[in-house]
């Protein structure tokens, strides 16, 4: 396996790059943020791909859709997070738990809330998608930083 597909080398390769944040920045960003942001950006875009396939390539209805692209996602998400950036250690079972908790909460009121709310009021629903995508992103990393993956 490639160095950077290990949870030290994926680590290694964040604390490269934060180290490297210019403005100060390497000082208050840490390498769990960035971390956070790669995977996400990437389980983002796999929500973004599900969603379009299932709504516009076959048709399901865009609660439906939004339902299980994102919690194929999250569940791509949870996985790469918890051995990737966090590296946690603990008991898988708790933190599932705990995880599926905040994402209910995330998929109340960021997803349906705001996502499906912006849509109902007439913007596009990929748009839509990505408002509700940047306030869930705030909230998802303090939810596993602080909460989810505290052990680490």
């Amino acid at each position: 396996m490639p160095p950077a597909l290990t949870a030290h080398g994926f680590h290694a390769a964040m604390e490269s790059v934060t180290r490297r944040l210019p403005f100060g920045l390497a000082d208050v960003v840490p390498p769990s943020l960035l971390g956070f942001g790669v995977i996400n950006g990437f389980t983002f875009l796999v929500d973004l791909a599900l969603l379009t396939a299932l709504h516009s390539g076959l048709g399901q209805p865009l609660w439906l859709s939004i339902t299980l692209a994102y919690a194929a996602a999250f569940g791509l998400s949870f996985v790469l997070n918890r051995a990737l950036n966090f590296r946690s250690h603990a008991p898988v079972g708790p933190q599932a738990v705990t995880y599926v908790v905040v994402v209910v909460v995330n998929y109340l009121l960021w997803i349906l809330g705001v996502g499906s709310g912006l849509a109902a009021l007439g913007v596009e629903y990929h748009l839509a998608r990505l408002i509700a995508g940047a306030c869930e992103a705030v909230y998802m990393y303090c939810a596993m930083r602080w909460i989810v993956f505290r052990d680490v």
